[in-house]
């Protein structure tokens, strides 16, 4: 992640312009990630960087334990990679550390995100889930190797649950016969109209049992919508929140294993 980009660039202009919608939590990471960089002489600022800062961020730290982060672990990854890679500024040389396009556009998505979902602030959680973008990372390079997925993070961020595990197999190439509940929460942004649509598009209910699901949403918290296979289901809440967020809603949804 060293793809650098000037100070004045046009994302950083942007960030800027909407810094007054950033939680002090996220605006103390993003400064301590430039003030590391800067106290170690590197040249750029990283997401990786960024990864590291947010071990330490209360917020963004209680979601990776959460999901099941070896906190040390991630943190020797990192900062091995940092130390190891990221070139050195000069000693002749006083510059400021520069955000790489990763760093900027990792920010940027998240405040997008948020913008489209009509919320009013930016938090750890929310770049945190948008430093998934950042495919060829380093930083999701070392969570995927935890085995911690974008859907792991969206999934607790929004109701405080992580998909169930994956149990282990009872013989090598066992296939996974396990079962998942794809549950949907409620919540006080996505619209009714929006909810009854994904009733019957992704759980294909009629307009009645639609109905009945969503009187259940609103009066017990949340309904069981169908029961899956644990890929099946997975793969349906990935699918349903992809959705949400591509028309701005902030929908809740889970594969939890049966009570």
């Amino acid at each position: 992640d060293q793809d650098a980009l000037g100070s004045g660039s046009i994302v950083e202009e942007a960030e800027a312009a909407t810094v007054g919608m950033m939680s002090q939590e996220l605006k103390a990471s993003l400064d301590r990630a430039s003030a590391e960089a800067r106290q170690r002489r590197h040249e750029f600022v990283t997401v990786e960087h960024l990864l590291l800062v947010f071990l330490d961020n209360p917020v963004s730290a209680e979601v990776l334990r959460a999901c099941g982060a070896n906190m040390d672990g991630l943190r020797s990854a990192l900062t091995e990679h940092i130390m190891g890679q990221t070139p050195v500024i000069a000693p002749d040389r006083e510059v400021e550390p520069q955000r790489t396009l990763g760093f900027q556009r990792v920010v940027q998505r998240a405040i997008l995100h948020v913008q489209s979902s009509k919320k009013k602030e930016v938090a750890s959680t929310n770049v945190l889930v948008a430093m998934f973008g950042e495919k060829d990372s380093h930083a999701v390079y070392f969570l995927q190797q935890q085995g911690i997925t974008r859907l792991d993070v969206v999934t607790y961020v929004s109701h405080r649950v992580v998909p169930a595990p994956v149990p282990p197999r009872a013989a090598q190439g066992a296939p996974d016969t396990s079962e998942v509940q794809v549950v949907l929460y409620n919540d006080e942004d996505t619209p009714m109209e929006f909810l009854a649509g994904v009733l019957r598009e992704f759980f294909a209910m009629s307009k009645e049992d639609a109905a009945e699901a969503m009187l259940e949403i609103y009066r017990e918290g949340k309904a069981v919508c169908g029961l899956y296979s644990r890929e099946d289901g997975q793969m349906l809440v990935q699918q349903i929140l992809a959705y949400s967020d591509e028309h701005g809603h902030p929908l809740r949804c889970a594969a939890v294993a049966p009570i």
